[in-house]
């Protein structure tokens, strides 16, 4: 197989990329076929990586940086890349049996057509740190779990359940009948988000960076929720939203535990 001439393509779903999302491969057991790192390199950082991968059985092959470079789909690869099996997609009932499995209300995370790869990184980061149960995400019009997505999320991939998903109308319609409580978010929606009561078993539906939801996602929200905006800018970007309607959800369930 020849890493050059494949790496080159942005959706390539077998490559993980920098020291962050690498480390975080390794601890989380992903099984990585080589180590890619770069000869004459050292940080020790980068050492210890390499240290815990050979402990783990992973081939590491060192190479010059020119390699590294022309293998990168992200052009940040700090010395290491990773060549891994393409990572699987759970279901939806995979999310929710590991919610019961925690003793938890069910908290998902549903992605409508996120296309830039920074964007739903960021988000996944964002929802591994406050103890999402998983994210969904379309089979179409929506980037995968790519090396970008994987790096963006700082390694966060790696730990967080993702489910890729026909149609997120359909999703939701199964989340609902499942006991979930579905709440988008729009702009123009007159439910303001510190008003809204999001406790209990909730899904949060973060819309597409230019549109926003689709009308049938919106259609199929039980609540849709505008994020108050004070400045002289009218929306803030995916991932800033999801971070602020995930964190709300983190904070009203706290306060619901004393």
């Amino acid at each position: 197989m020849d890493e050059t001439n494949n790496a080159v393509r942005p959706d390539r779903e077998d490559l993980i990329e920098g020291r962050n999302a690498v480390t975080e491969a390794i601890r989380a057991g992903r099984t990585i076929d080589k180590l890619y790192v770069a000869r004459g390199d050292t940080d020790r950082n980068l050492a210890r990586i390499v240290t815990r991968a050979r402990e783990s059985g992973i081939i590491v092959t060192e190479c010059d940086r020119r390699r590294l470079d022309a293998m990168s789909v992200t052009g940040a690869h700090q010395g290491v890349i990773a060549q891994a099996a393409v990572r699987e997609y759970v279901s939806v009932d995979e999310i929710l049996a590991l919610a019961a499995e925690r003793g938890e209300d069910p908290f998902v995370v549903a992605c409508d057509e996120i296309a830039d790869p920074h964007n739903l990184g960021a988000i996944i980061r964002t929802a591994e740190c406050a103890g999402v149960h998983g994210v969904i995400i379309p089979k179409r019009r929506s980037t995968g779990l790519t090396a970008v997505v994987d790096k963006a999320s700082a390694g966060a991939a790696e730990h967080m359940l993702i489910a890729r998903v026909p149609n997120i109308s359909a999703a939701l319609r199964e989340l609902k009948e499942r006991g979930l409580w579905v709440y988008g978010t729009d702009a123009g929606a007159d439910s303001p988000l510190w008003g809204t009561d999001l406790t209990g078993p909730v899904c949060l539906v973060i819309g597409s960076e230019g549109a926003g939801m689709s009308r049938l996602v919106r259609e199929s929200c039980d609540v849709n929720v505008s994020i108050p905006l004070r400045g002289k800018v009218s929306s803030l970007n995916a991932s800033a939203a999801a971070a602020v309607m995930i964190y709300e959800v983190v904070r009203q369930r706290a306060a619901g535990s004393r």
